[in-house]
Parts: C-alpha cells; structure tokens; sequence
C-alpha cells in the first residue's frame, strides 16, 4: 500500500506540475450559515482542486497578520490536514479585507519599516500555520488620499515579499512559499491599483477577479461575469466583461501563464421594475437575499439552483452565460454550460488556469442542483482536462483509527472519540483518521473543535 501512495503521489505531482492551475477559495464567515450551507475545510474533497486559499485574515495596527474569527487556528489545522491526505494540495492564506471601511495595507505599505514588519510576521504566520504561500487581496485599495503613491508602494511590497520568501527558503532550507494576489478586472481599478508590468515577475499566479461586472447598483440588468461586451453595454460597460478585461491585463504586460480566470459560484441579483426580463430590463435594487447566504443582491449557486425550479431561465448567445427571471427577481449566474465556454475561450488564451470564488457557494453538499457535489467546481476540473480523481485508499495519518471501520457508512466529518477525548476522528471517504488535539484541550463535538476542558 504504501508504495501503491507512493506512485499516485508521484502521478499527482506530475500532472500537477505540467497543466493549468485550478485554485479554490474557502471563506471563513460560510462557518455561520444555517443547515446544509454551513461550510468549514472538513467539507473541502482534498483531491478537487490544486490548491485551497484560506480566506481571510487582516493586518492590525502594529503590520502583522491577524485573524478575524474566534476559530480561525483550528480551521487552519483542518485544512492543513488535508494536505495529509493529499500531499500535493497547496494552501494558501489571504490576507485583506477592510478596517474601518478602508484598505488595511494602506497604512502598512506606506512605510519601509512597517513593510518590513508585516513581511517578517507573515512569514512567521504561515510556517507556524503549515500554509504553502500568501495571497494579497489587494482588490480595491486605492484611496482619495494618493493613489498613485499606494500603487507604488504596493509594487514595493511585492518585490520585498518575493525577496523575503527566497530568503526564507534559502536559510531554511524549506520549500519557497507561494506569492498570488485577487486582483480587480475593471479597467479604472486596474489603472488606480497596479504596476502590472512590475508585479506580475514576481508572482506566482494571479487571480482575475473576471465576476461583479454588473450588479443592483445598476439601473439596468447586467451579468455578473460576462465572457464578451453586450448589444446594450455603452460607455465603459464595454469594457465589463472577460474578454476585454483579460486583454488588458495582458496588454499592461501580465504573463498568460501566470494570470488565472476568474469563475463565480455565485449569481447576481436585481429588482425588476418593468415587464421587461432581458438583458438591460429597467431594475431598482437587489432581489431578496437568499435563505442561506441572507445577503441582497447575489445568491449561492445552491440558491440559484431552488429559484430555477419555477424560474423561467434564457441564455445570453453574446455573452455565452445564462440568466432566469420569476416574478420580479432576475439573477445572472454561470453553470456548467458557461463554464465550459469560458475554458474554452481560456485554453485559446493560453491563461494559467482557474480560481474559482468560492467553493462554500457551489452546491458542496448536493442539496440542492441534483448534480451531485460540487457540481461547478467538479465540471470545471473536468473541462480543464483533469484526470479522473483517486478512488484508491487515501494517505495514512501518523496515526490511524484503531476502530478500522469507524466511518464506515458515516458522512465525511469531525466526530468524537469516547474512549479519548484528546483525540478525535475524522472520517473522510469511508476512511478513519485519528487526529489529536493539542496539548491541554479536548475535542468538543458542540463545536467540531478542540478547547478547553
């Protein structure tokens, strides 16, 4: 057996390193959504996609990476554990988000000093977390103040945090970490935000953010990820859309093969104000949030999926996606027909790969599309050519379930260990996983986590 996983390795890793990225991100807020929605990375198929980045953490006020949630440590410890099962998974962390409605690596980047302290706590972080790389959601951070001067500390930034990773590779004599960014698509952001042609050497991949195009803002309906321009897009809405957006990345200099396409599980919303339903219909607002993801203005492909079952759906011919309208709702979304032409139109491009926005909103637990799991994300991989994932018996923990059968029959998850409860189990594909928690703390099934006694 152990030279059986020894081979598969070797054939992962090779395919891995001769074709396209497919990179996924997980968020930390999906913990908190009810029933079947509530997403955490024991929900994560380990052999789906390349690589995993965790979002998200932020910056606090003296330029270290910090977490958001009360959990964050222990989820970093279950999806690194994935990595166990799948050694060549890749992870990353993301850092970003806002403070007080503003970028927080405004106030870091401004300075050498404080660069320095942020690289220094990041590398740090990530070894300490077992995370392969760092992802910048450097999105949206230009500000009215000087624009111009962030976009070049940012450049700054980027070109110390390479130097910083090799390094840190070289005096440590570990494997280099990874350096990606999400970065926007709208042509103005674009020239407020990034040196394209300075970043770009210094990344390992980049993340187009080819989604929110158009959205309830609008006093128009507009797809949410459009591959081309529509009949009705005038003035810079021309320019809202893949084709145009992956042009200019590349035209400012960004390598093909170091840029990933962007592909949404999620949909955008409006209010329709008029009879009309099409593309461009007159519309005032978001739609109602939907029941698991409760935010206006964009549903989980989940949600997408219960709307069709009395919706009226139509496929946008110029734009190669689909949208559905009932009643007064109207949302534009992508399937698995879109994403194909998508891969298509990014294989003629000869782009890096995929990242997908984000894997808690495909239908993960196949509640809801009657496609199974993971219905985008699974024909995606498949589109881009992917072998067929692993059946055979998955990598060994340093210690296995002494109960072999455990999980069998079992739903993958956390599940606790009476006999022991410093231990817990983790049943993944039938297979049982003994995990143990860390010194001092016991496994809570209330919580799926360890803590204190």
């Amino acid at each position: 057996m152990a030279k059986l996983l020894t081979a598969l390795g070797v054939v992962l890793a090779l395919h891995i390193a001769s074709s396209s990225k497919l990179v996924c991100h997980m968020t930390n807020w999906a913990q908190y959504r009810p029933g079947f929605a509530k997403f955490t990375p024991d929900n994560i198929d380990p052999f789906l996609c390349t690589h995993v980045i965790y979002a998200l953490t932020t910056i606090n006020s003296f330029n270290q990476i910090t977490t958001i949630e009360w959990n964050d440590v222990q989820q970093f410890n279950r999806l690194s554990y994935l990595k166990k099962i799948n050694p060549t998974l890749k992870t990353l962390l993301s850092v970003g988000g806002t403070v007080n409605g503003m970028s927080p690596f405004i106030a870091m980047v401004s300075r050498p000093e404080s660069r320095a302290a942020f690289i220094k706590s990041a590398i740090n972080f990530l070894r300490t977390h077992k995370f392969d790389g760092l992802n910048l959601a450097w999105e949206y951070p230009a500000h009215n103040g000087s624009p111009l001067d962030d976009k070049h500390r940012f450049t700054l930034l980027v070109k110390e945090l390479a130097a910083a990773f090799e390094k840190d590779a070289n005096d440590t004599k570990m494997t280099q970490l990874l350096l990606s960014a999400n970065v926007a698509s709208v042509r103005g952001t674009i020239d407020r935000a990034y040196e394209v042609n300075l970043i770009a050497p210094h990344f390992d991949f980049i993340n187009l953010m080819t989604y929110d195009f158009h959205g309830h803002w609008e006093a128009a309906t507009g797809h949410n990820s459009p591959l081309y321009q529509s009949s009705v897009d005038t003035g810079s809405h021309i320019h809202h859309n893949i084709n145009s957006s992956v042009s200019y990345w590349l035209a400012l200099g960004a390598p093909a093969d170091k840029l990933l396409l962007g592909f949404p599980s999620f949909g955008r919303t409006y209010r329709l104000t008029t009879g009309a339903t099409g593309l461009g219909a007159p519309a005032k607002g978001p739609a109602d949030g939907g029941p698991y993801t409760r935010t206006p203005g964009f549903w989980a492909y989940y949600e997408v999926c219960d709307f069709l079952h009395g919706a009226s759906a139509e496929w946008i011919d110029e734009q190669s996606v689909p949208y559905a309208t009932f009643g007064s709702s109207w949302v534009g979304y992508d399937d698995q027909r879109s994403f194909s032409s998508k891969v298509q139109w990014m294989t003629s491009k000869k782009l890096g790969g995929a990242h997908v926005w984000t894997l808690d909103m495909d239908d993960f637990a196949g509640a809801s599309c009657s496609a199974g799991s993971y219905p985008l994300v699974n024909h995606l991989r498949m589109s881009m050519g992917f072998p067929p994932k692993p059946t055979t018996t998955p990598a060994p923990t340093t210690t296995r379930d002494p109960i072999a059968d455990f999980c069998r029959g079992r739903p993958d998850g956390l599940y606790e260990n009476l006999a022991d409860r410093t231990t817990y189990f983790h049943c993944f594909q039938g297979h049982t996983y003994l995990n143990h928690c860390q010194p001092n703390l016991i496994y809570w099934d209330s919580c799926k986590c360890c803590n204190w006694p």
